[in-house]
């Protein structure tokens, strides 16, 4: 059995709130063993904190959501992500406002700063579910995971659109020491004809291509592109030019992402994992359903 593991010093960043348009101020500290990965909103009267549990999921429009009465923090995934992804079982995260900041909308500088300031082993032993047989869970609108019995933990994902640019796309984890290199700077993507409604209506304030990556496939007139590159603070470009609207990290960097998301949204199991997963179309909303019902399994047994 390994031990559990946190953080050696605190570290802070710091960025604008996608959905908000705030600034946001993410400080994480070490926590003693058995804490699990808590979310503390300094920002509300009592500074309510919680363990980042299945439990609290409230929603999963554009990320998932966390919420216990008044404390509510969206966009956590990607931090979860990376905690789980580099070893931290124990940690607590406080944060002045109702989401994470979305930084460049990647696990990239968390994995950053949990590199620069190393692990503490503790004494405890780490909490894992090893996965005996399989289970599988499959939605009546196509999304499947199953999780099977294997001797680590390795994730397989399948994304499928019906896009001209993103159709289907595959990206593997065999090994979570690859995450740093492999998953971590993969940016969270949407397309344009999802965010450009929602821009005209003042929604997803801290959007830009700085923090997405973002999917042009249906040709707008020039007009309605500038509009959209003024609401994004970006410079015009042509509407006649189809693609992704900044540069790929990865070839396959949606898929790798949806990876990144998967491993965020599992860890709200609240114990490690010791299986295989494979995830066709996963998606926040089938991630955390998923992750519901096998934290209950678990807690039955």
């Amino acid at each position: 059995m390994s031990k559990q593991h946190t953080i050696k010093e605190p570290f802070t960043l710091a960025s604008i709130g996608l959905h908000t348009g705030l600034q946001v101020t993410a400080t994480f500290h070490p926590a003693p063993e058995n804490t699990g990965v808590c979310l503390r909103r300094i920002d509300l009267p009592g500074q309510p904190c919680y363990q980042a549990l299945a439990d609290y999921v409230a929603g999963t429009e554009r990320g998932t959501v966390l919420e216990r009465g008044k404390w509510k923090i969206s966009t956590v995934e990607h931090s979860l992500s990376a905690l789980y992804a580099m070893g931290v079982d124990n940690c607590i995260i406080d944060v002045n406002a109702p989401e994470m900041p979305i930084l460049d909308g990647s696990a990239r500088l968390f994995v950053r700063e949990i590199q620069r300031v190393g692990l503490q082993e503790q004494e405890a032993e780490q909490q894992v579910y090893v996965v005996k047989e399989p289970i599988e869970y499959i939605s009546e609108h196509g999304h499947l995971m199953r999780i099977e019995p294997c001797d680590h933990y390795e994730v397989d994902v399948t994304i499928a659109f019906n896009s001209n640019i993103l159709r289907e796309q595959h990206a593997t984890l065999r090994d979570l020491s690859t995450y740093p290199q492999e998953i971590s700077s993969a940016r969270t993507f949407c397309f344009v004809r999802e965010i450009e409604p929602l821009l005209r209506v003042g929604l997803i304030k801290g959007g830009d291509l700085k923090n997405a990556l973002v999917i042009y496939e249906t040709e707008m007139s020039q007009e309605g592109m500038d509009y959209f590159c003024d609401k994004l603070g970006q410079p015009h470009m042509d509407a006649q030019k189809l693609g992704y609207l900044s540069p790929l990290n990865y070839l396959n960097e949606p898929a790798r992402h949806k990876l990144l998301d998967v491993i965020g949204d599992l860890s709200l199991l609240g114990l490690r994992l010791q299986g295989k997963i494979t995830a066709y179309k996963p998606g926040h909303t089938f991630n955390t359903q998923c992750v519901r019902r096998l934290r209950n399994q678990i807690l039955s047994e």
